[in-house]
């Protein structure tokens, strides 16, 4: 039956390239229930990771572990409020009433809290897969084929490192910063060409790959660049090709590649809480906390502040450039895996690096990554020549002013980097970026200097900002 004209039409008729519509928001669940299971699976992560990523025996894992409880999603401004379980998680762990089991043989950390338990184990390639409450993962976890650096050539085109004599300064500056920071795994310092000089705690080594975090989003934003660079990507001001992004009627489609590097996207979802009232959340670190789809869940967030014009700091847009990147690279017909690593970390030869799978066999973008000291300095020298490695450009041009510069006031933040805009290290130049992680994981680039400076340190231990401050300031008076 044809409708009479005189009827007011409901939805737009207008034909459309695609009407699949926005995608079913996710639900954070805030009850206590969920935050218990949060906070076991996170911790079963945490031994996979120190005892079968980065090799600690269980005691030095025991002594470095710090439990760290499931939080609810902060709002836009401020801290979440409401109820917390930190104060029970903390007596049951004093009590000895969470129960951590390893099985070296599996690589399989489980943590019990009562009846909630969560699975972690290790493969290799995908660093430590979170399990949750479930016991294998879903996707084929075969070790991942990839080229070895070569361990005769020098470094940072190899892997062979003879690291110099520190001056007496530097040698007293290091002194200071590790007795203040019993955290630290190690530090080194390069130029462009070679090791300086490198030193490492009790429980560090050279070939310890160690965790990074949020580190990891450098990597990610740099594979961004390669994509750009290759033709794969035209425009960082360009929509985020998304793959459930794909309605152009969706408000998601104004959230762009640039957006997304620079925590602009206004990416939120809605918080179910104890009572079943809602509230929106800004921060997503349920990617390293429950087992689930990464790449899927980021695309299902909602759109809570207009795009580019709010800095607000969320795994889930570098997640959904993690969806990007696997979208473009087996839209091709390309191995997910081989190519995700080829693209950047092999051609750098960071054979030590990995990201984490989740449990449907994404490597998870926004952190979680592992890698040595001397690998995380490789990318520093990237950055410090350019974009080109061994004569071959790699990134666009001016692809390293665009990361490692902000673009808006308010916030030292530029494309997954942070800047010395605002003096946050006194001593050192205004140019200075560096990737940063949780625990203040970081790799400095100096530009001015010519200097990379790689920082690791164990989840959850109190660094002495004020002596790395003084420990880099240190190295510019000693090698430029």
């Amino acid at each position: 039956m044809t409708q009479p004209a005189w009827v007011e039409t409901i939805f737009d008729r207008t034909p459309h390239l695609a009407a699949t519509g926005p995608v079913d928001p996710i639900i954070y669940d805030g009850s206590a229930a969920a935050l218990r299971q949060r906070t076991v699976n996170f911790a079963a992560k945490r031994y996979a990771d120190m005892m079968f990523i980065s090799g600690l025996d269980r005691a030095t894992a025991d002594c470095n572990f710090r439990l760290r409880v499931a939080q609810l999603p902060s709002g836009l401004s401020a801290h979440a409020k409401g109820p917390s379980i930190q104060a029970q998680a903390d007596a049951d762990f004093a009590a000895g009433r969470f129960l951590i089991d390893m099985d070296a043989v599996d690589q399989r950390a489980t943590v019990r809290w009562g009846d909630t338990v969560g699975h972690a184990l290790a493969r290799t390639g995908f660093g430590s897969i979170l399990l949750g409450s479930h016991t294998v993962p879903a996707f084929d976890t075969t070790a991942i084929v990839r080229p070895a650096p070569d361990a005769a050539k020098a470094w940072p085109r190899g892997d062979a490192v003879e690291a110099g004599q520190a001056p007496a300064a530097l040698t007293s500056a290091l002194d200071v910063f590790f007795a203040s920071s019993p955290g630290l795994y190690g530090v080194l310092i390069a130029s462009p060409d070679r090791v300086l000089t490198e030193r490492y705690s009790a429980f560090g080594r050279p070939d310890r790959a160690t965790p990074s975090w949020s580190m990891t989003k450098a990597i990610t934003c740099t594979v961004i660049g390669r994509l750009a660079h290759q033709g794969w990507l035209r425009s960082m001001h360009d929509p985020a090709p998304a793959p459930l992004w794909s309605d152009p009627r969706g408000i998601h489609r104004l959230i762009t590649l640039d957006h997304l590097v620079r925590m602009r996207s206004g990416l939120a979802f809605p918080v179910r809480l104890e009572d079943g009232s809602t509230q929106i959340g800004f921060e997503n670190s349920a990617v390293y906390q429950e087992a689930g789809d990464a790449f899927t869940a980021a695309q299902r967030s909602i759109v809570a502040t207009i795009p580019g014009s709010v800095f607000r700091y969320v795994n889930s847009g570098m997640n959904v450039l993690g969806a990007i990147i696997r979208d473009q690279i087996e839209r091709r017909g390309l191995p997910y895996y081989q190519t995700a690593y080829g693209l950047l970390v092999d051609r750098l030869g960071m054979g030590s690096y990995q990201h984490s799978a989740d449990i449907t066999g994404n490597l998870i973008a926004s952190g979680a990554g592992y890698a040595t000291l001397r690998d995380y300095a490789k990318l520093g020298v990237l950055y410090l020549n350019d974009g080109v490695w061994n004569g071959e450009r790699l990134l666009p041009e001016g692809w390293v002013n665009y990361a490692l510069t902000p673009s808006h006031t308010g916030t030292n933040y530029a494309a997954c980097f942070r800047s010395n805009i605002g003096g946050g290290f006194p001593d050192l130049p205004r140019d200075t970026a560096w990737a940063s992680g949780a625990s203040d994981q970081k790799l400095f680039i100096l530009r001015s200097q010519r200097l990379t400076v790689a920082v690791s340190n164990e989840t959850d231990h109190a660094m002495d900002m004020a002596a790395l401050n003084r420990l880099i300031a240190t190295t510019i008076d000693c090698y430029s």
